[in-house]
């Protein structure tokens, strides 16, 4: 298991240089930051200034080495739009980013996984194949399709729910939430589907392709012999067998709804890090887009490490290694 993880760990660190130079190099190509921030009618002296006070007039390696060392001790560099310290900007949109991906993990998890296993235990049955039919319509539609029809529906025909915003928050301080407020939890309803859909269908067909797997085990029908109960059978053996994979799938996947919630974001003006994303491209605010990439990055390995963890959990065997 250490061995495990010391390899793991050699693994994210050398990803994560890997990241840093891509989150420097990529931006440098998307625009002149200079000529947003400059006034109309800047002489050139002007602007030559801004690109020193900038530091973009030193050589790119310098450049590079320099975000490096920032980066190791927090610092992410100060954005060019808002004038502020890009790591404040982050942890200031992190909640609601968060919160959104929370919700959307919980509702494919607690959806996805019932779906899976009825459609594994009845894989021919009519509710199997409604629920199959309805899921691949809902991975076959754009995110800001199924956005723009839940705000259509249910912010504006119906009324029921907003259709932008986080709704009234609570400051704890260290965290403002919209989970201890009707209007958040109001708020969180329409962008949380719209994010979890393609998770969810993608843990139904999961566990209902494993599950269909495990129950034609030679140690299930074993047990089946034996006369053990079913909910035993399918509970403890079945279902436990069939979730290794559904936690790889899951934990990258999070990552994932972390990095790709811009077009929700986006869509409801739910204002977390995609959406700040956005705006930073439009600028172009080049402190942002990289740190954004930077801290997406270190998100994936770190959620790999705790799937990696976690299989210690689910499977004894990987605790002796």
């Amino acid at each position: 298991m250490i061995r495990i993880l010391s390899v793991r760990l050699l693994q994210a660190i050398f990803v994560m240089v890997a990241v840093t130079a891509i989150a420097f190099l990529m931006f440098r190509f998307v625009g002149d930051p200079v000529a947003t921030m400059v006034r109309e009618g800047a002489s050139q002296a002007e602007k030559d200034a801004l690109r020193v006070a900038l530091g973009l007039d030193r050589p790119l390696l310098i450049q590079y080495l320099e975000f490096v060392g920032r980066a190791l001790h927090g610092n992410l560099g100060t954005s060019f739009r808002y004038q502020e310290p890009v790591a404040s900007l982050l942890l200031t949109r992190l909640p609601a980013t968060l919160e959104l991906v929370m919700v959307a993990t919980f509702l494919s998890l607690f959806i996805g996984i019932p779906m899976g296993i009825v459609c594994a235990l009845k894989p021919n049955g009519f509710l199997s194949r409604l629920i199959q039919s309805l899921t691949l319509v809902g991975i076959s539609m754009p995110t800001f399709v199924t956005g723009l029809l839940l705000i259509l529906v249910f912010a504006v025909t119906l009324r029921w729910l907003p259709s932008s915003g986080r709704g009234e928050l609570v400051d704890l301080g260290f965290w403002k939430t919209g989970f201890l407020t009707a209007s958040g939890l109001k708020s969180l309803i329409l962008p949380s589907i719209t994010l979890a859909l393609f998770q969810l269908t993608l843990i139904m067909r999961l566990v209902r392709s494993e599950m269909i797997d495990v129950l034609s085990s030679d140690y299930v029908r074993f047990a089946f012999a034996r006369g053990l109960p079913r909910r035993y059978i399918y509970g403890r053996l079945a279902l436990r067998n069939a979730l290794m994979p559904v936690v790889t799938v899951t934990g990258l996947q999070i990552g994932q709804l972390i990095a790709f919630a811009i077009v929700t974001e986006t869509v409801f003006q739910w204002p977390g890090m995609g959406l700040l994303f956005t705006n930073a491209v439009g600028y172009p605010d080049i402190p942002v887009l990289a740190a954004y990439l930077l801290f997406v990055g270190f998100l994936f390995v770190l959620i790999n490490m705790i799937v990696d963890m976690l299989y210690a959990f689910i499977d004894p065997r990987l605790r002796t290694k």
